[in-house]
């Protein structure tokens, strides 16, 4: 047995480097090969070494397992005698000379040292011979610490196995020299996992860790195997459920420390003082290069040579080869040291006041309000580029220095507040908030802080609200529209009345919002004064935000961008704002962006995608930003990508029980504001389902017939479901009053999409001799065509009333256009509709070319398992493809089959599988 067998138990991420060892080696059991094996410290090279070896015990191979090791690096053939010490009983298989060298070369014998020559060729041919019945691996880890003579014979016989049965493998640190001549060997270097294996890793081991201090385990890591196991065991408890906050290097276990301490320390101590400038930097290096002046250059030769940095192009700065250097460097500096460091950096940074704040930060020994005063204002910049955890970490530390006990609750619950709007980490945000009341007061933001932890924990709506509006109304801020604070819990205060979604709790927000005095922040006014009326908006307030959208593209405030794509939602005009929330969220996968303007963008992004008819995009986006909610701490707005889903689910005829459950998840919470999305996917699934009546007492419960509730933004989408659903249950007089408020809401002047809603209402309810008129007028619009369902809706009502008016001809061009639109989008309900409809005209649907579409083999094998359910990564594990090559062959078939994506996959297969005759239905039907 190995002595890597425990370790190599479960690799992840290491398949490549498996299956290139193993094709080095000869593919088969062993074939004859050689290889060399290289790979940073910690990098799991023992692990795959180990893996290999049980792998060649299960297949029938003997494995000889040897070690290099440093104080017996100097000792002859002590790494020799390891490996072969398991088959010296066999050296009989030799010849006498050969037996005889080997033995006393070994120490199993007396006599005189036998020449190096002869002993090489004794092992070459003891394992050749003993591979003979059985295949034979030669493992050596650790090759630079074989002693010299071990080396040469190692050496020679890895050369000389082809035709054999005999496997060499050997491992080395990159970059580390040896007595081991490998220059002819074929090697693998070991790189680091990828971030998906690294998050595996980290959470096999440590299944509780918080997503965010996982995130920076895995950041810091940077792909090393050892480190990702080894850094959260050097953090307490309480840091790794992010109830207190981390370091700003990550401490390192002794393990850890010692394969990268040593390399530091053979560097001078003026050099170790210039990698200490380093690993304190936040710019990359250049501020070290700046304070240490002239001299840098000199200081980080020695470092350089041992490779523990990499000078850049210019020589202007430097970064360490891997971020655990750094964390190395800091762990083995004193307190003084460090102290010095952050004083010198911040002298070198005069020009610079955000980064010198943080080094004055980290220099001073006690209260300091000038410093804490700094990190303050640094903390506000940081926030308003969306760096809302390096807003934290300065705020946390000007707590820290605050003389007095208010400042320190101010700043502390400032830290709070960021840590549960933007961050999600419900632990370090409570931490901050009961610390804040230990410094001896409630400010204002604690209070916000405690209702979005409310919300993300219990989700009790009105307490929530209850508690920041009485907050807010007890304030000593004097309603200054000027106050931050007062300016962020009051956008809380209107996140909160949305979610409410009731007159009441809107009427308390405008009451307070009322009072504020000029000048109040302008993002704050105009949201507020859209959400006021939604339906209706103030022409001025309109051209404010026209203004607005007009430099949104140079906005580097991820939560201004936010906000105002909130006011625009609300208008149905997102796509205005597209490219920027992309921004947002590009920043947000990068991590320069906060979580939360993530998780929004991403959920204004996917409901205007699903107007535009991109279901599959919306619902990839629905995937991500539901992950991204239960691993970032987010739960409660988790809502609004299952409402997504449930909108989806219905346009396609799916099951309608995640509308139903989102009900029941609002009504617990008292959500009435989130309970109408669910309500609305719950219409749009009834009117699918041709169940009018309860259609119509779902949209009603949004907005009554011939009402626009101004606060619920959800009665202008859910308006065509009420207007068919009234129509279809013989409810003309509340269709016709429904239709006419749509006419009269000023939205659906701003909005193509609401003028093409509000224009097919007034069709649907027109009088036979003036329906082509009113349809005409609805279908006239440029842009009906960017919003495919909502068009082709309209286009099989025009189609239904002219069929039923005798105008067959003309009712079949309209439901000839809409089938084709729906069938295309996945709308199976609709479409379904639309071909009962012509059935009825009398015309059959036959396919665009009279024939069937043609699939391959592979293509039809690939079809069949997706329609199954199986992802691409299953089919391909299935069918000995890569996903992509799956995702390929999906994305040629579908239009094959007149699909956009997996919806109707197997319907579309099973129609292949019927008679040609059966695609014909019979004329007047």
């Amino acid at each position: 047995m190995n002595p890597a067998a425990t370790a190599s138990e479960s690799l992840v991420g290491r398949e490549e480097a498996l299956a290139r060892v193993r094709a080095l080696l000869g593919n088969d059991v062993i074939g004859g090969g050689a290889a060399l094996l290289l790979g940073d410290p910690g990098a799991g090279k023992t692990a795959v070494l180990g893996r290999v070896a049980a792998d060649a015990e299960d297949e029938g191979a003997r494995v000889l397992w040897a070690s290099g090791v440093q104080f017996e690096s100097d000792v002859s053939y002590s790494g020799l005698h390891q490996l072969l010490f398991g088959i010296h009983e066999s050296f009989d298989v030799l010849d006498p000379e050969h037996r005889d060298a080997l033995r006393t070369a070994l120490g199993f014998s007396t006599g005189p040292a036998p020449g190096r020559m002869l002993v090489c060729n004794a092992a070459l041919s003891l394992v050749r011979a003993m591979a003979i019945h059985r295949p034979l691996l030669l493992v050596v880890d650790d090759l630079p610490w074989v002693d010299r003579v071990s080396a040469a014979v190692l050496g020679f016989v890895s050369r000389r196995l082809a035709g054999s049965q005999v496997g060499f493998l050997g491992a080395a640190r990159s970059g580390t020299a040896g007595f081991f001549e490998a220059a002819d060997l074929p090697r693998h270097e070991l790189g680091p996992v990828d971030d998906g294996s690294a998050s595996e890793i980290v959470d096999r081991r440590f299944p509780g860790l918080a997503p965010s201090v996982r995130r920076r385990v895995v950041a810091e890591a940077a792909g090393n195997p050892l480190a990702l196991l080894e850094l959260p065991e050097a953090l307490t408890g309480d840091q790794r459920r992010a109830a207190a906050q981390l370091p700003a290097v990550l401490p390192l276990t002794e393990r850890l420390e010692s394969l990268f301490a040593e390399r530091v320390s053979r560097v001078p101590p003026a050099g170790r003082e210039m990698l200490l400038l380093g690993a304190l930097d936040r710019n990359g290096g250049r501020d070290a290069m700046r304070a240490a002046g002239e001299s840098s250059l000199d200081l980080l030769a020695p470092a350089e040579r041992e490779r523990l940095v990499q000078l850049a192009p210019d020589s202007r700065h430097f970064t360490f080869r891997h971020p655990l250097i750094r964390s190395a460097v800091v762990g083995v500096s004193t307190t003084a040291e460090r102290q010095r460091a952050h004083r010198a950096l911040a002298e070198a940074l005069s020009g610079h006041p955000e980064r010198r704040a943080w080094h004055l930060g980290e220099a001073a020994t006690g209260p300091d309000e000038e410093t804490a005063a700094l990190l303050e204002r640094s903390a506000q910049l940081a926030n308003s580029r969306g760096d809302a955890v390096g807003a934290i970490a300065r705020l946390n530390r000007a707590a820290g220095l605050s003389p007095e006990p208010s400042g320190r609750a101010r700043r502390l619950a400032l830290a709070a507040y960021l840590g549960a709007e933007s961050v999600g980490e419900a632990g370090s945000a409570g931490l901050f908030l009961e610390e804040a009341e230990r410094a001896g007061g409630a400010p204002l933001l604690a209070v916000t802080a405690s209702a979005a932890l409310l919300i993300n924990g219990d989700g009790d709506v009105p307490t929530a609200h209850g508690l920041l509006a009485s907050a807010i109304e007890t304030g000593d801020h004097g309603y200054d529209g000027r106050d931050d604070a007062l300016t962020q819990s009051m956008h809380t205060l209107l996140l909160l009345t949305r979610y409410a979604g009731t007159t009441e709790a809107l009427e308390h927000y405008l009451a307070l919002f009322d009072r504020l005095k000029p000048p109040v922040d302008p993002d704050l006014e105009l949201v507020t004064r859209i959400f006021a009326d939604t339906a209706d908006p103030d022409p001025a307030v309109i051209a404010d935000l026209s203004a607005r959208l007009a430099g949104l593209h140079r906005e580097a405030d991820p939560n201004r961008v936010v906000r105002i794509g909130s006011a625009v939602q609300y208008l149905d005009q997102l796509g205005t704002v597209r490219n920027d929330l992309w921004r947002v969220v590009r920043q947000g996968r990068a991590g320069v962006a906060p979580t939360r303007r993530q998780i929004t963008a991403l959920a204004m992004l996917g409901r205007e995608l699903f107007h535009a008819g991109r279901w599959d995009a919306v619902a990839e986006i629905a995937d991500e930003g539901g992950r991204l909610c239960a691993e970032r701490g987010f739960p409660f707005p988790r809502w609004i990508f299952r409402s997504q889903q449930g909108l989806i689910a219905a346009a396609r005829g799916e099951d309608g029980s995640i509308n139903d459950e989102l009900v029941r998840w609002a009504m617990a919470r008292q959500a009435g504001g989130v309970e109408m999305f669910a309500r609305h996917g719950l219409a749009l699934h009834h009117i699918g389902q041709a169940d009018f009546e309860a259609a119509y007492r779902e949209a009603t419960s949004i907005a009554p017939p011939g009402s626009l509730p101004g606060h619920l933004p959800q009665a202008l989408w859910v308006a065509p479901d009420l207007v068919e659903a009234a129509v279809r249950t013989g409810r003309r007089a509340e269709a016709v009053a429904h239709a006419a408020a749509l006419r009269r809401a000023g939205a659906t002047r701003l909005s193509s999409r609401l003028g093409l809603i509000a224009a097919g209402a007034t069709a649907l309810v027109a009088e036979d001799d003036e329906v082509r008129t009113a349809f005409g007028r609805a279908l006239s619009s440029p842009d009906a065509a960017r919003w495919p369902f909502d068009q082709a809706r309209v286009r099989l009502a025009f189609g239904e009333r002219l069929r039923r008016m005798g105008a067959v001809g003309e009712a079949r061009a309209e439901l000839l256009g809409a089938a084709d639109v729906l069938r295309r989008l996945g709308a199976a309900p609709w479409s379904k509709r639309a071909e009962n409809e012509l059935r009825a005209t009398g015309l059959s649907r036959p396919r665009a070319n009279g024939r069937p579409p043609v699939l391959t083999a592979r293509e039809r094998e690939i079809a069949e398992l997706a329609a199954a359910g199986l992802t691409n990564k299953e089919i391909g594990k299935r069918l000995h493809l890569s996903h992509r090559t799956v995702g390929s062959h999906l994305y040629q078939l579908f239009p094959k089959l007149g699909l956009r994506g997996r919806a109707g996959l197997r319907d579309a297969l099973l129609a292949l599988t019927e008679p040609a005759a059966a695609d014909r239905l019979p004329s007047g039907f």
